[in-house]
């Protein structure tokens, strides 16, 4: 295991929690589970049918949930019969304390039961996610460790919703990694370079993200070399405090943050871990369908800080925001 996953396992450790999961039929899932319960970072709950015992109870409760937007307690008792959707409720109702599920199961279909069931966070503006990529060029992050943001989400956010999107993973890669966030508003523009309505939208929300977190190390709009490569930062944006030493890197949208994230993954040899929800009221954190048995110990672990976090400190993170998912 990377030495990143030793350090978030070792984080887990400090307070683990129970992890439900709605896929249990998958071979990594198992593995994955059974490690962790090994290595005593959390308490898994592989959910099997001869487990579904509550769907009555949960159906009013989902029910009395999504009444209003015409779900009738058929329908309520019909999605309860769908692992993720029980798992959800779980999370709900707290006989879990956060739920990895997305091994088998389209992202699309792990976050819609829970944008309807667990719903934002207060005060949040924006559901987005995060990758943690562990590459092999420990010279290059935080001894190779990186944020990601958004890989899965946020298909093309506004300036507005970008400037969000980076302060949260600002805030989640400290509470994961434990080290000040350096961020990188990317773009294929550096400080004017080039030009184009995605250079303009890259401005405007470091402009905001700036406005919203005057502390934070953030920078933008910077190309993917001058954000890394300190040599190239110093040459294409002298005088950044981001430049050739960024350890969270912010794409425009999905398609830049996605194919980014893939091509480090299969071509860069980068550890993928993720995606990692960020606004959500309870943690459940998704999986890609390529993820290994380490992948998933991985996103187990952070699901359990999570989970802890929120224990210590309810309700103070800005997270989320309305998705079609929920509708």
């Amino acid at each position: 295991m990377s030495e990143f996953l030793n350090n978030i396992i070792a984080e887990a450790k400090k307070d683990k929690k129970r992890i439900v999961f709605p896929e249990c039929w998958d071979s990594r899932i198992i593995e994955a589970a059974t490690e962790a319960k090994k290595l005593g970072f959390a308490d898994p709950i592989l959910l099997t049918n001869n487990m579904m015992t509550k769907k009555d109870e949960y159906a009013q409760i989902l029910y009395e949930l999504r009444k209003e937007k015409g779900m009738t307690p058929e329908e309520a008792m019909k999605l309860l019969n769908n692992p993720i959707y029980y798992g959800t409720m779980m999370v709900k109702c707290d006989d879990a304390d956060g739920m990895v599920a997305g091994a088998a199961t389209s992202t699309k279909d792990v976050l819609r039961p829970a944008f309807q069931i667990i719903k934002t966070a207060p005060n949040s503006k924006l559901v987005s996610s995060v990758f943690f990529m562990v590459s092999p060029f420990k010279e290059l992050g935080d001894s190779g460790v990186f944020a990601y943001a958004d890989c899965a989400i946020v298909v093309n956010p506004s300036a507005e919703e970008l400037a969000y999107i980076a302060t949260d993973t600002a805030k989640t890669y400290e509470q994961i990694v434990g080290l000040p966030a350096r961020v990188a508003m990317i773009s294929y523009s550096t400080k004017g370079s080039g030009e184009g309505e995605s250079v303009e939208k890259v401005k405007e929300a470091t402009r905001i993200a700036k406005e919203l977190a005057p502390e934070l190390l953030l920078d933008g709009e910077l190309q993917v070399d001058a954000a890394l490569v300190p040599e190239v930062g110093k040459t294409k944006a002298p005088g950044s405090t981001v430049a050739g030493s960024a350890n969270v890197q912010i794409f425009p949208n999905l398609d830049t943050g996605n194919t980014n994230c893939k091509t480090a993954q299969r071509v860069g040899h980068c550890e993928a871990i993720g995606p990692i929800m960020q606004g959500l009221a309870k943690p459940i954190n998704d999986l890609s369908r390529g993820a290994t048995v380490e992948d998933i110990l991985g996103v187990i672990a952070i699901v359990v800080i999570q989970a802890a976090q929120r224990n210590i400190n309810k309700g103070e993170q800005k997270w989320t925001a309305e998705q079609n998912y929920a509708k």
